[in-house]
């Protein structure tokens, strides 16, 4: 019986945050993300890391993949807040811990973490309860996505300054998206003020995946449909970029797999690397 505590969490975001977790403690240093606050926020109980989709050898490239993701986004904002961006938007945080093992970056923004109610209003029990606390630069966002809430106008009431740009930042969320509902958030991104950059993952559709992990997505992607929340879009680096294009960003790129190995996998000898053409960013500016 999953732990009380854990119920309000989606799915989806506790497994994101365990594997954070399980990337500290199995993998050797140094590690690519440093996260277990996120298994904090979680709460599983004791027999977590007995779980099938917590097997160390066998969940390896989708943990890589995850942590290199992550540390992606983050080296984004960082960069981005060097240059002047003050605000960055997380469409669907989950259980994102920036905020709480970067406070001396994050405090010098304005971070909105937008999500559906019912998980956020737990997370935000969860941060008071662990002593982290909502700060005044934390601003959680609730937006009701399926009663047809506009997370730009949520942002706004949230004392979000759509004049000055901000870093926006979606993981993990555009497979359980219609390719309507993703052209649709493109475009009220490229709706904010001009020097705004956007960050996606995507997933390329599962046949061309690398043959070690198809089994692997084909599992999560029955999962996700047994579980009522199907893997509905697939996109070709091509279809990304154009689909972004035809929303109006001014500049796009597709960021590989393989160019995340590179910056962060580089040496290492335990076979750490998340695959090739299963999950991999779009990166764009307005």
């Amino acid at each position: 019986m999953p732990d009380q505590k854990s119920v309000a969490a989606d799915s989806t975001a506790v497994r994101v945050a365990l594997w954070r977790a399980l990337h500290v403690e199995v993998d050797q240093p140094p590690h690519v993300l440093d996260d277990t606050v996120g298994l904090k926020l979680a709460a599983p109980n004791e027999g977590w890391r007995r779980r099938p989709d917590m097997d160390p050898q066998g969940t390896k490239p989708f943990r890589a993949s995850i942590v290199a993701r992550a540390r992606f986004i983050e080296d984004l904002v960082v960069e981005q807040a060097g240059r002047g961006v003050g605000q960055y938007v997380l469409l669907g945080a989950g259980l994102d811990t920036f905020a709480q093992r970067q406070p001396e970056v994050a405090s010098h923004l304005k971070v909105f973490e937008v999500d559906r109610p019912g998980p956020q209003a737990w997370k935000r029990r969860r941060l008071v309860e662990l002593g982290y606390g909502v700060p005044e630069w934390l601003r959680l966002v609730p937006v009701d996505f399926e009663a047809g809430g506009s997370w730009r106008d949520e942002l706004v009431r949230a004392d979000f300054d759509a004049r000055r740009p901000a870093v926006v930042t979606s993981t993990g969320v555009s497979m359980y998206l219609t390719r309507e509902a993703i052209a649709a958030m493109l475009r009220e991104v490229v709706s904010l003020a001009p020097g705004s950059t956007f960050a996606m993952t995507f997933l390329m559709p599962l046949e061309l995946a690398e043959p070690e992990v198809r089994p692997g997505l084909q599992m999560a992607e029955k999962g996700a449909r047994a579980s009522g929340t199907p893997f509905i879009s697939f996109f070709t680096p091509a279809e990304m970029l154009a689909l972004a294009r035809e929303a109006g960003f001014r500049d796009a790129r597709h960021v590989p797999a393989s160019a995340l190995t590179e910056r962060y996998f580089g040496g290492r000898t335990d076979g750490l690397r998340p695959p090739n053409n299963a999950e991999e960013l779009l990166v764009a500016m307005t």
